[in-house]
Formats: structure tokens, sequence, C-alpha cells
């Protein structure tokens, strides 16, 4: 067998280069790249492997370990799961810093490979700096935290250990079903180390992503359901999209006249004006989708994992008798809610149920509701849009003009606060990627890294990245990575003085805002004095970034006019009234609120939670 001598990181790289994958006859490299920052445990091995590789595996310098893991996360996503990159950083505080953003990813079933230096193998030297000390075991590092937020884990303690290793790492990366962050902890010794790889290790791989069937007998009884239902109801997630299905669903719906419901990585779907189309379902739903959902006879899932907010924790569907058909790429979601389970692609599974259901439709009085119901929640979108809110804008209004000025190409970025429900029910999409929204895991801090993953993923669209305060204090570093790389963003900073999505959250369960808004401490001991001063269009600036400060709508669409004249990212900063709140429509959350207390708010709201908790159903 031929062999080459090579480091471990070496061998790391020249394998990773090598791996395409490939779906209905087009192939794809799989990784874009490396982000990293690089520390004492991975700049002499993995630093050193992609300095000789310059030239066929590029390297992408960040400024926050939690946000390169964001970008590659984010640049997954917009290629529908088919590429993504790796990310690399040192042992201890570099290596923890990528695990909530692990997290997201494995949550949001996106492929992301994570290489952190690890202790030293041979533990001569001991305890290392930044290592984790543990009284009853040696083979511990702060990378075990990786183990339960990844779909693989492994720590390469022998270089010839990663032959194996990286074919599982791939296996699990390319798994529509089970993919997610893969770790591989690399102990900085090994990874400086050389051993003779195998050359076949390093030839040209091709993943086949494939369309897998349902079970035809299976199949067979959803059809029979589907044709006896009065009431059906699609809830398109995020499966469809990943799949390329939206075209399919499209022909679906066309002959069947099913209306659908969208989840948050589900937007998109349909375009928001179809006839069918309900828009947002669940706790961030239309006051359409929540209403029909509530009368449903059948659901058909496609793609969706049924998380609390798309079921408004087990309330939204009300008839005593339904039903759920799911269709979904991981048995372990097409089986939730006692469903007839369609395990198999969304995209192959669409098109057989639509050849199936030929000459099916459902009855025009049904589609003549879903249209008057969709008519009712467009004008209600149109109030928010020119609701003409008072000294301040509100964000609906924000959102409106935005979504008026973007070209239907465009793509809308967003993860956590109020901003994600407020997108969900008012955006009007018209593109399956227009709408890209980190709400699996609602990780503040995704968003502007985000937004740099979806620009590098499809360079011939503008992003609009939208974030608030709270979020752009957490992380807006990677500001800096916009402008180093020339990935051009437009970001919206929304100040609303706080953490506006929990604060009304906090106030709807009698806890007045408490601790949720940047102000001073007061003379009373609490956070109740004046707002901070903070200067968001002085500190965007000293990142690099051109900065607009607006002070209402009108000015907010002049600046987005100017950002799209820029050739580099820009800001938008605009303040707005945190207290003009879009409503809930038909739906409900669970968030407990505290059974006994002294408070009178706090009582009058655990009683309202008593009797809304009373329609929470078990599907079975």
């Amino acid at each position: 067998m031929k062999t080459r001598r090579l480091t471990t990181a070496q061998a790391l790289l020249e394998f990773l280069a090598q791996q395409y994958v490939e779906r209905d006859g087009v192939e794809h490299r799989f990784f874009a790249g490396v982000f990293g920052i690089f520390g004492h445990g991975n700049v002499a091995g993995i630093g050193q492997a992609l300095q000789q590789n310059a030239d066929r595996f590029t390297y992408y310098l960040a400024r926050n370990e939690q946000a390169m893991v964001h970008t590659a996360a984010a640049y997954a996503k917009m290629k529908n799961r088919l590429a993504t990159f790796a990310c690399t950083s040192s042992i201890g505080p570099g290596a923890t810093n990528m695990v909530t953003a692990a997290a997201g990813a494995t949550i949001n079933r996106i492929p992301v490979l994570l290489l952190p230096g690890d202790i030293f193998a041979t533990r001569r030297v001991a305890p290392v700096l930044q290592q984790l000390e543990s009284p009853w075991s040696q083979d511990i590092s702060v990378n075990d935290v990786f183990k339960p937020v990844s779909k693989y884990w492994d720590r390469i303690n022998r270089p010839e250990q990663l032959v194996t290793s990286v074919l599982e790492a791939m296996r699990t990366l390319t798994d529509q079903a089970e993919t997610g962050a893969v770790t591989l902890a690399l102990p900085q010794d090994v990874q400086a180390e050389a051993w003779d790889f195998p050359e076949k290790l390093f030839e040209r791989r091709v993943w086949h992503i494939g369309r897998p069937l349902p079970d035809p007998a299976a199949l067979s009884r959803a059809v029979e359901l589907i044709k006896r239902a009065q009431r059906p109801l699609i809830v398109a997630g995020g499966g469809v999209i990943y799949s390329e299905a939206t075209d399919t669903l499209r022909k679906l719906v066309d002959a069947t006249a099913i209306p659908v419901a969208e989840t948050q990585a589900g937007k998109g779907a349909l375009p928001y004006d179809h006839p069918s189309a309900l828009g947002a379902i669940g706790v961030t739903g239309t006051s359409a989708a929540n209403v029909v959902a509530g009368n449903a006879d059948l659901v058909i899932g496609l793609g969706t994992r049924f998380s609390d907010f798309t079921t408004a924790s087990k309330t939204a569907f009300r008839h005593p008798e339904v039903k759920f058909v799911n269709v979904n790429i991981a048995a372990f979601d097409a089986h939730k809610h006692s469903a007839l389970p369609l395990v198999g692609d969304a995209r192959a599974t669409l098109e057989a149920l639509t050849s199936a259901l030929s000459g099916h439709r459902v009855h025009h009085s049904y589609s003549d509701e879903v249209m008057a119901l969709s008519a009712e929640w467009d004008r209600e979108v149109q109030r928010i849009y020119d609701l003409g809110n008072r000294p301040l804008p509100s964000q609906g209004e924000v959102i409106g003009a935005l979504n008026n000025f973007v070209e239907p190409r465009d793509v809308v970025v967003s993860a956590a606060g109020s901003l994600p429900g407020d997108l969900h029910k008012l955006w009007r999409t018209r593109d399956p990627k227009g709408y890209h929204l980190e709400y699996g895991y609602s990780c503040m801090g995704y968003e502007v890294a985000g937004g740099i993953g979806v620009r590098m993923a499809d360079t011939d669209r503008e992003v609009y990245v939208m974030v608030g305060d709270a979020s752009w204090l957490m992380m807006s570093s990677e500001l800096v990575t916009s402008i180093q790389e020339q990935v051009k963003l437009t970001i919206i900073l929304i100040d609303n003085h706080g953490f506006g999505s929990i604060g009304q959250l906090s106030r709807s369960v009698g806890s007045g805002g408490f601790g949720t808004e940047a102000r001073y401490r007061g003379e009373d001991g609490l956070l109740s004095g004046g707002h901070l001063p903070v200067d968001f269009a002085a500190n965007a600036a000293s990142l690099g970034a051109e900065t607009i400060e607006t002070g209402d709508i009108a000015e907010f669409k002049e600046a987005l006019k100017q950002a799209r004249r820029n050739r580099s990212t820009t800001v938008i900063k605009i303040e707005t009234d945190p207290t003009a709140a879009i409503g809930s429509y038909e739906s409900w959350w669970d968030v407990p609120v505290a059974e006994v207390s002294s408070m009178n708010a706090v009582a009058s709201a655990r009683a309202e939670y008593e009797e809304r908790r009373g329609s929470e159903r078990y599907h079975l």
C-alpha cells in the first residue's frame, strides 16, 4: 500500500480537501474552507498545515470562536446542508467558546465540523495551561463538554486513529437525518506528529445524498387519510427547503388546494401571496394559520420537528379527532404526535403524494375560507406596516419598510429577541431562501456572524441583518470579519434599550420587565434609572463600518437606499418604541408562572396560566 508521511494535521486537511457531496447528479465540494483562531493548542499543528495548504484550503480569521461556528452553520443552511466549513480553535476558552454554537448547529440539524485543540496525549507535560484537572480520571478535558451537543465526537490520541475517525465524521455530516455538529478533538502534540498515512485516504471521495421514499404501505394509508380529511393542513418545516422541495410542494397545493402553514425554518416554502399560503404557525403565527390549525382534522407535517413554538405548547391543534401524517427524513421526527410516519426525503415523498392524489381537491368552501382568512391577515400586516407610531416608530414599521424595499432574492437574517416572532408573522416571503432565521436555538449573537455565512454562500444576494441592541452587544465583533473579507452586509440595528422580547414576556407573567432594560441603577437600588447612553453608531464606526443614524421611518428608507449604493458593510441604527409590540394571534406559549407570590400581578398571571394550561393535550 502506498503511503505519505504527513503530520496528523496535514493529513486531516488533505482528507477534507477531497470530500464532495452529490445530489441529483450535481457534485459540490463539501468544505468551503476553515474558520479559526490560533492559540498554543493549534498554531503549530493545524495552523502550520493550513499555511502549507493555503492554495488549496482557504483559511478565514474570525474574532470569536462562537461566531465562526455560527458563520459555518449559516453557510451550511444557505447551501441546504450540502456544504459547510470546518472551525478550529485552541484548547481551553477557545474550544469551549464553540460549545454554544455547536449546540445550535445540532439542534437545527446543520452540519459543522469542529476541530478544537486538546491537552497532550502523552501526558508528560501536565497539567498544561488551560487544562481541566480531574482527581478521578486523566482521560478528560474541557472538550468532553462537546459530547452532548455533537452528533459524532472523537479524540485523536494517535495519528493512525484519524483514518477511521474522519470517515465516521463525514458519514455523520452528510447524513440528512443525523447531521449536526461533529467534533474531532486534536491533542496538540498529536497534531504535529507524523505517520505514514495510506494514499487511498486522500483520493477524491463523493458522498451521495439520496432521496429515499417511505414504505409503500404507509404511503397508501397516508393518501387515504388525506382523501378522507375535511380540513387538512400542511405544516411546512425546514426539511421542505433543505430538500429543495418548494416547487414540488407548490404543485401539490395547486392541485389539491390544501392550505400550508410554515414554521420558522420552513418560511418561504410558498410565496406569501399564494392562495393556499397561511403564513406562520404557532406562538409566532398568523391569525389565519392558527385559526385553521385549531380546526384541522388532519395535520401533514413536512420536514418539521414540531417544536413547542410550532404547536403553541400543544394547544394549536384542537380538533378532538385530529390525526397526523409526518413526512421526515428522520424517523425520530416522523413519529411525533403518534403520527403515521412517512420516513423519507421531502421532495421525493411529495412527488409520490402528488401522483397518488391526482384528481383530489379539498371542498371549495374550505379553500374559500382559507383565502378569506389569508386576505384578512394581509390587511393586518399592512395595518402594522403603516401604523405611524409616535414619537418613535414601532418595530413592525421598520420591518415593513425593509420588506417593501428589498428585492425578491434578497435575504433577511435574524435570530433572537422579539425580531424572530415579528418577522415570522410579518415578513412577506417571495423566495425560498429570502428568510434566514436561527430559531431552533434562538442564539443571541448569531445575527452578524450568520449574515456573513449567508452572503458567502450566495454572493449574488443582498443580505440584510436585523439585530436588537442587546444581541448586538453580545457579538458585534464579526463586523470586523465582514470588512476584512469584503463580505458586504446591511445591518439594521434596532435600539429598544434592552431585552425587548423578554421584557414583554416578563410583563405578561406579572414581573413588569424586571432586569430586562438597559438602565442605570436607581435610588431604589434597582435598575430603574435613566437609559444608558450607548452610542451604537459610534461603536459600529469604530469597527470600520459605514454608519447611518435614523430618527424615523422616512430617514430609515433613505438610509436603505444609501446602504444599497455602498460597497462595504453598513450599519443603520434606528430607535424603536418597545411598548408598541406585535400581539399574539390565537396562540399561547407555556411559560410557568410562580404558583405563590406576594405580588398581585404575578398571582393574576398565575390564574390565567392555569386556565390556559388546561388546553394543552397529548396527541395519542
